[in-house]
């Protein structure tokens, strides 16, 4: 133990030193990141906002056509402008996001009591286009439900015989589950930041020490390697976890002062406790994986290498769940990336959760750290190390 903390102490030291990568990885990422993302939710939220709420203005082709649902769109909010040119053109190059084209036959059909055709051109890949299509088939359907009850009330007929079922939708999701909704993005930010929280320090203990021809003074003490890997590998978890409470915090002080959605999130202290337990195993596992793999390249050029891949991994259950969504079992629980993904869901939903999955995660999770951690220990053991070349 003497050993391991005059290591820890030793890369601590060293990592202080370097002012730069100190600010960046405890002051500029703990902060700005949550600070952006909030950022950006709450100006997402503000346009999709003024989108519902303001006189929405498009252009018609064949408004001739249909002068009174032109009329009754207008006092629903939807207005007649005039565009020149192609406009299906200018949906492509997106100077029009939508635009309403009412069949040259309308008034014939609607004579004669046949669907009128009425067309909304849009481009579907455009998210721009989704709200605006959205409240102009919300209007057309309203105006086809009226029309069609006027024409059954005109023939003494009780509208009610053209609706025989009344469908309705009885919401049994609480209101910490829809915010959870809303904060998906969370877990995978956190679980990142977890996961490579030490991998500054980490790189420049091992694959740095390595290529300043440092680490063979290191190994040729009496300290046994098993110290020696446990002294660096606590100091980056050292790092880590300070970065990953300062970002909790910096969530938590973004949330409270965020106009918007920000306001949803559960930034309580219990909720945030849940958390760093949750993430704590993660933040063994990316530290001591990345020691693993850094302790065997040359330089810290060929160890930043691997960041690209690493950054890939917490992705893998987030793609997995969206294409193929699964309830919840408890094998997942005992998943890396997966578990810390389903585990901190729960939480941000305000769901509990049973000692059990607590047991079998932190069981896991810590057990996989250990795993690695002997790997790096054995990695150490080869003497090549000490050449860096």
């Amino acid at each position: 133990m003497k050993a391991m903390n005059t290591i820890l102490l030793k890369e601590l030291r060293e990592f202080v030193r370097d002012r730069r990568t100190l600010v960046l990885v405890l002051v500029l990422g703990p902060l700005l990141v949550p600070a952006i993302m909030l950022g950006i939710l709450s100006l997402a939220e503000t346009r999709a906002k003024s989108q519902i709420e303001k006189t929405l203005e498009i252009a018609m082709v064949g408004d001739e056509h249909a002068p009174n649902l032109v009329t009754w769109l207008a006092g629903h909010g939807i207005r007649e402008k005039q565009v020149a040119g192609d406009l299906d053109a200018a949906i492509r190059d997106q100077s029009e996001d939508v635009y309403l084209k009412i069949g040259e036959n309308f008034a014939k059909d609607w004579r004669a009591g046949t669907p009128a055709l009425v067309e909304i051109v849009h481009d579907s890949t455009r998210q721009d286009a989704e709200i605006p299509v959205r409240r102009i088939e919300d209007a057309l359907s309203r105006y086809g439900q009226q029309v069609g009850a006027l024409r059954l009330l005109a023939r003494g007929i009780n509208p009610g015989v053209g609706a025989p079922l009344a469908v309705s939708h009885k919401d049994l999701s609480t209101p910490e589950a829809r915010r959870g909704m809303l904060m998906s993005f969370l877990p995978y930010l956190l679980i990142l930041s977890a996961f490579l929280g030490g991998a500054y320090l980490i790189i420049d203990a091992t694959a740095g020490e390595r290529e300043r021809q440092s680490l063979e003074p290191l190994l040729a003490t009496p300290t046994s390697r098993g110290a020696v890997v446990s002294g660096k590998i606590a100091a980056a978890c050292a790092v880590g976890l300070t970065s990953l409470l300062l970002t909790l915090l910096a969530f938590k002080i973004g949330a409270q002062f965020s106009p918007g959605i920000g306001r949803q999130m559960d930034v309580s202290a219990p909720a945030i406790g849940k958390m760093l337990l949750i993430l704590v195993p993660m933040l063994f596992i990316g530290t001591s994986l990345l020691t693993f793999i850094a302790a065997g390249a040359k330089s810290v050029k060929e160890a930043q290498s691997y960041m690209s891949l690493l950054m890939l991994l917490p992705m893998l259950p987030t793609i997995a769940l969206m294409v193929s969504p699964v309830k919840n079992q408890l094998w997942m629980f005992a998943v890396p990336f997966l578990s810390q993904n389903q585990m901190l869901l729960k939480v941000i939903r305000s769901e509990p959760i049973e000692p059990q999955l607590w047991a079998l995660y932190l069981a896991a999770g810590f057990g996989l750290a250990a795993v690695l951690w002997f790997a790096a220990t054995r990695r150490y053991h080869q003497e090549k190390l000490a050449i860096s070349a």
